[in-house]
């Protein structure tokens, strides 16, 4: 049977919640934000965003006003989280990848979910590790995070849908192994 490379980056990609201190090169971030454009939109409209922040300084600022909007919560969990001195929303990737677009469609997370799932996919085939990260999602409203997401180039207008977190995975951390969730699939012919 002929290897399909598409399908199998597909099935060895995994989440990463550890990574080195190693940036990804511009020329690969370049390749990915690509990839990102290239997804399915409703209507092809293409309204959403990319807003990519390698700036540490930047991404510490985010992590501490997503853990303030935390501590503001009813949740005791997210509480807990905004009051905890080490927790950290994107796992410290080197990069961060703001995905947002303008909620006037219904479809409008929709398209921001298959150019995630690109850009998982085309760092997966660079030998970049990804995460879903769905925190500034939730707090994207909040005050003083939309006065930084602001500040960092998100339109103002637009909710956030979900960020990429990218960069090389730690290779002490050892990689799950996928299981295949009995039952997940029918077909009817």
């Amino acid at each position: 049977m002929k290897i399909n490379e598409v399908l199998e980056n597909m099935k060895a990609r995994r989440s990463v919640r550890a990574y080195t201190g190693q940036q990804v090169s511009e020329e690969d971030l370049q390749a990915i934000l690509e990839a990102a454009t290239y997804a399915p939109s409703g209507m092809h409209l293409e309204t959403w965003h990319f807003t990519a922040i390698q700036n540490m300084d930047k991404l510490t600022e985010l992590n501490e006003r997503i853990k303030g909007a935390f501590a503001k919560s009813d949740d005791s969990r997210l509480q807990e989280r905004g009051h905890s001195k080490t927790y950290c929303c994107y796992y410290h990737a080197p990069t961060l990848v703001i995905v947002s677009n303008e909620p006037t469609q219904w479809w409008a997370g929709m398209d921001c979910a298959c150019a995630i799932e690109n850009m998982f996919l085309a760092a997966q085939s660079l030998g970049i590790g990804s995460c879903w990260i769905n925190q500034l999602g939730t707090t994207c409203d909040d005050p003083e995070v939309r006065e930084f997401i602001a500040a960092l180039g998100v339109p103002a207008n637009h909710k956030v849908y979900g960020c990429v977190a990218l960069g090389y995975a730690d290779p002490k951390i050892p990689m799950k192994e996928k299981k295949i969730k009995a039952g997940a699939i029918t077909i009817v012919e």
